[in-house]
């Protein structure tokens, strides 16, 4: 029977694989500049400035890009829980800690080219959107209980949905400025994704059993980041009526994926435990 790792080991025997992946990443990853993707010339002052303040006759964004892109601000912006809860887990060591800080800046470099843009372009009430990141920050994220290999999977998964959300949004082919902007997004998270993937990929030769539990159990309870929309109401639905994050696609979209380049289904280093596991999730999908 195979003996369970515990957080600590993994921590520490995976150190090689984050070293490995977090230079692919750096190397792979584009270099891409906020500034470059928002229309400075389209800004003027608010009225505390000399200048006219927001109404909506202003927008030039159908209300679902509009959505789109507040879901993606009050995401990012609430970024100093998100990276309490990641740090939490990958402790203040070398290559992880590494990880976690370029994971960070990345999130960050998002926000902010989704503010500017927003602002520059008046493409939604700058009061309401500043009084519900205000609120969503309060209220804050806290991750649920989990061991190192759940957090990696539930990551992974995260970084999936994000990134087809950001595809669809650029997908709607309304504003060019607005698909890059999301091509650009979507390209950064599915990087993210696939560093995340990788460690899955390589915790299931250090421990297959526990592995493919962990994969089992956050797909079972996984639940994309949701936000409360000025105004009121839920990004999950609101989003999912738009057409850019909807939950009955998440299977193909988001798990299948995933569980094709971890070979879950034609394993054969499983014990009973991990052949269970592996028909929980045939079931779920």
């Amino acid at each position: 029977m195979p003996i369970e790792k515990n957080d600590s080991q993994l921590l520490s025997e995976l150190v090689p694989v984050v070293e490995e992946n977090l230079t692919r990443h750096i190397a792979e990853a584009d270099g891409w500049q906020p500034h470059d993707l928002v229309p400075w010339d389209q800004g003027k002052n608010f009225a505390f400035m000399g200048g006219t303040d927001w109404s909506a006759d202003q927008t030039s964004l159908s209300e679902v890009e509009s959505l789109a892109l507040t879901v993606g601000v009050l995401v990012a912006d609430n970024l100093p829980a998100y990276h309490r809860e990641i740090a939490k887990h990958l402790a203040l060591m070398g290559p992880w800690w590494r990880w976690v800080g370029r994971w960070t800046a990345e999130e960050n470099r998002q926000s902010i080219v989704l503010r500017n843009y927003l602002m520059v372009t008046r493409a939604v009430d700058p009061v309401a959107l500043e009084r519900a990141r205000m609120d969503e920050m309060v209220r804050g994220y806290a991750m649920a209980p989990m061991h190192l290999i759940e957090m990696l999977v539930n990551s992974a998964l995260e970084e999936k949905a994000a990134a087809v959300r950001h595809h669809n949004t650029a997908a709607l082919g309304e504003d060019p400025l607005v698909a890059m902007i999301a091509e650009r997004l979507a390209a950064d998270d599915d990087l993210q994704s696939l560093f995340y993937r990788n460690l899955v990929e390589a915790a299931l030769e250090l421990a297959p059993d526990q592995t493919v539990q962990a994969v089992a159990s956050r797909i079972a309870a996984f639940d994309v980041p949701s936000v409360v929309l000025p105004g009121g109401g839920s990004s999950t639905a609101v989003l999912a009526e738009a057409g850019i994050y909807d939950l009955a696609e998440q299977g193909e979209k988001v798990f299948s994926p995933l569980l094709r380049s971890w070979n879950i289904a034609t394993r054969t280093d499983l014990g009973p435990e991990g052949d269970q596991a592996r028909e929980e999730l045939s079931a779920l999908l």
